[in-house]
């Protein structure tokens, strides 16, 4: 209980935010914001940066903190507009669409070679992809 009797409020996470680390902060930037739509939250331009979409949020850290090759999982109402959205862009795409029991999704690498996942809901009716299906850009 605390002092006024009651008992303690709940804690609560707030969120998660990957921190991957990067060679070349602008270059990461510039990818994140133009080939995934991604916007600029903020930036301490010798070392690190915040970008978002739709509120969700990853730090970006100029030769520290982490570790190349980092996977990082995004849920998103559309995988299949995504998709075709980022390919449009640029983005370099690791893995095309697949369709597996976890989430209909596809991968893409950033300039640092960190994987990003991004994927929705399965889609009914059809089959399930083999997983380490070779990727194609």
């Amino acid at each position: 209980m605390a002092a006024s009797g009651l008992p303690p409020a709940p804690l609560h996470f707030e969120c998660v935010v990957p921190i991957l680390r990067v060679e070349r902060l602008p270059a990461s930037l510039d990818y994140y914001l133009k080939a995934l739509g991604f916007r600029l939250d903020w930036q301490d331009p010798s070392q690190m940066a915040s970008v978002s979409r739709d509120g969700k949020g990853v730090m970006l850290c100029q030769g520290a903190q982490g570790n190349p090759g980092t996977w990082v999982w995004f849920g998103v109402s559309d995988a299949g507009k995504l998709h075709d959205e980022v390919r449009a862009r640029g983005a370099k795409i690791r893995m095309p669409l697949s369709n597996f029991p976890w989430a209909y999704e596809f991968h893409v690498e950033d300039p640092d070679g960190h994987v990003l996942r991004f994927g929705s809901d399965t889609l009914p009716g059809r089959p399930f992809d083999p997983w380490g299906r070779p990727a194609v850009s």
